[in-house]
């Protein structure tokens, strides 16, 4: 089975892009923190591949993790949320990013498009305005509702308490 590739750095990423880009090849870009895995994170990351060749996901450090999510946070590692998203059959590549926000990886990248969830409106995502000044697309994937690793875990707690 082939895996996707993980890059340590955004400079590898652009590499890889650019390969990419000369093979005529669509390029997705999505992001998150995806530290426990769940139907939800699958079914995106099915959709944000489908509007394009190849999927290359920015993947949250774990102190960017615990900023926006908070103590214990991250669940899983980042070694092993890299390892679990490249053995996903539509993601390509995974590239950590350790600020709240890709909008750097973003303009080292200038994918051809980046999804974002459609819980989101494009006017309130400061990475959206990047991608539109290079010419790229904003896609809003459809949201679940109720699935989220927030919920999972406050279930099992429930659960277990």
């Amino acid at each position: 089975m082939d895996f996707g590739e993980i890059f340590g750095d955004a400079e590898q990423a652009r590499v890889w892009r650019e390969a990419q880009r000369a093979a005529g090849r669509r390029v997705i870009f999505t992001n998150g923190c995806f530290d426990v895995l769940h139907a939800g994170h699958v079914m995106y990351l099915a959709w944000a591949r489908k509007h394009g060749d190849t999927l290359i996901v920015g993947l949250n450090g774990d102190e960017s993790v615990r900023a926006l999510k908070g103590a214990p946070r991250p669940v899983n590692v980042y070694e092993d949320r890299a390892h679990v998203l490249v053995g996903l059959r539509p993601v390509d590549a995974v590239v950590r990013f350790d600020e709240p926000t890709p909008e750097r990886l973003i303009e080292i990248l200038k994918p051809d498009a980046i999804v974002k969830s459609a819980q989101y409106r494009e006017e309130d995502l400061p990475e959206a305005k990047i991608v539109r000044a290079y010419g790229g697309d904003v896609l809003l994937a459809p949201h679940l509702d109720g699935r989220s690793t927030t919920a999972i875990l406050r279930r099992g707690a429930e659960r277990a308490g």
